[in-house]
């Protein structure tokens, strides 16, 4: 049966930033059938199920395109514990090393972050990890689309930001290229074609030469994309000069590395130089701006735009709500150009939504026009932040919260519909998720540490 959304503003996010006020939208099956006037639409389509639209707004679902959806664990302890903007470095993104977790921890975890997503409107999301295989048909079953990135890197030792020698393990990355090969084999394709795996290059400090050939010969026989986090903080580029004597992106267009589906994760620690070597690449950029806030760090959009990158946006470590990046990345963009009209908030939705759906070979999704990807969502608009809608955009992009999104749609299913989430058990994920995380704090500062930070709950304490 056709779902019939009618007297509700459209946001269609096309090339006009069209958007309707009072009309219909009408969805038949994995596709979106209609959009237009309600008695012409109810007319056409008279068998449809009819859901009142007064007082929502249906959006296009947003693209993350960069997440580590385990990285919830870290929630409140990472986010005040950046490394530093100046020498020395010494590695790592926090003096706190993560603590190892089971699969099936790393499950609950990752289903977390999976309903955090949802809950802020996210349809496609791109998650960078290790061992995907843990928690893949888990998530398939949440009726999200995902595309996820099996890491790769074959430096040992040390972690991202460290100049330090480099110190080969060419059997761990020869591993990595392995499970690569094998996630892509059981997964590809998989959960009507809403789960793709892609590659994972870690960072170009933590790849040697070698390694990252082979993952581009890799990505070229799969057809597929790889994903790494370039520029993301100083310590990366002292590194990589220290490893190689060239910048982290001319380490990677000297091996041939960089194409129209590479994504460069961050990008906000870069010479004008590199910015240019990337547009001629057309690579695409995740501009991931709330975590970049939190770092004290931001990329130049506008130079990475205007020199061909397609800009997409990603949520990153801890938090997963969209809404939040969307509108934090506006507001960075508009201080570094101190400049209060731009980018606009139709520029910050694209970014959002459209791009990363386009950049990633659906060009069907990430807006709303018949024939387009019934993947969508619902927004209550009548809340005291967003009355008078005036403006649906700039109402949403400016004033707009996660807890707005009452439904979610992908392919033409809701996963998501009036507040209550329908794939996931969300009372139960919640839980076992404050438990794994009590469990594994606990155990990593029984085992590695003798002082614990200030403010930990006695819950998560050995």
């Amino acid at each position: 049966m056709a779902t019939l959304i009618h007297d509700t503003v459209i946001v269609t996010g096309d090339d006009n930033d069209t958007v309707h006020y009072g009309a219909s939208i009408v969805v038949d099956g994995t596709k979106i059938a209609a959009i237009g006037p309600n008695d012409e639409l109810q007319q056409r389509y008279p068998a449809a199920e009819r859901i009142d639209g007064r007082g929502r707004m249906v959006m296009p679902g947003f693209a993350n395109t960069h997440t580590h959806l385990t990285m919830t664990l870290a929630r409140g302890v990472f986010e005040d514990l950046s490394p530093p903007h100046k020498p020395p470095f010494s590695g790592g993104l926090s003096p706190i090393p993560l603590p190892d977790m089971t699969p099936e921890e790393r499950t609950v975890m990752a289903q977390l972050g999976a309903l955090e997503c949802l809950r802020s409107g996210v349809t496609f999301m791109l998650e960078d990890s290790n061992d995907i295989d843990d928690y893949a048909g888990t998530l398939a079953r949440t009726g999200l689309r995902f595309l996820f990135g099996e890491r790769a890197y074959d430096r040992t030792g040390t972690a991202i930001g460290d100049p330090a020698p480099f110190r080969l393990d060419r059997a761990m990355g020869e591993r990595h290229l392995a499970t690569i090969e094998k996630t892509f084999a059981k997964w590809n394709g998989k959960a009507d074609g809403r789960i793709r795996i892609a590659i994972s290059a870690w960072a170009p400090d933590m790849c040697s030469p070698e390694l990252l050939k082979d993952l581009g010969a890799l990505q070229n026989r799969l057809g597929t994309w790889i994903t790494i986090h370039l520029n993301q903080i100083w310590g990366e580029v002292a590194a990589v000069q220290a490893h190689r004597n060239r910048l982290p992106t001319e380490y990677l267009a000297d091996l041939g590395f960089l194409n129209d589906k590479v994504i460069c994760a961050h990008c906000r620690c870069m010479d004008p130089r590199e910015e240019k070597l990337l547009g001629e690449a057309k690579a695409i950029v995740a501009f991931n701006a709330a975590i970049a806030a939190r770092r004290g760090l931001s990329p130049r959009v506008e130079s990475l735009e205007s020199q061909g990158c397609t800009i997409t946006m990603g949520s990153d470590n801890m938090a997963e709500d969209m809404v939040e990046v969307m509108r934090t990345g506006l507001f960075m963009e508009r201080v570094r150009r101190e400049d209060g009209r731009n980018p606009t908030p139709e520029r910050a939705l694209r970014w959002a939504t459209r791009n990363g759906y386009r950049a990633f070979g659906m060009p069907d999704g990430g807006w709303l026009a018949a024939g387009n990807k019934a993947d969508l969502i619902v927004v209550d608009t009548q809340r005291a932040h967003l009355v008078p809608m005036l403006r649906a955009v700039s109402n949403f992009v400016h004033n707009g919260q996660a807890r707005d999104v009452q439904s979610v749609m992908v392919d033409g299913r809701w996963l998501m519909r009036d507040g209550r989430v329908l794939t996931m058990d969300e009372p139960a994920i919640v839980a076992e998720a404050q438990e794994v995380a009590n469990k594994a704090w606990s155990r990593q500062f029984r085992n590695r540490f003798d002082k614990v930070p200030a403010g930990f709950s006695p819950a998560a304490l050995p």
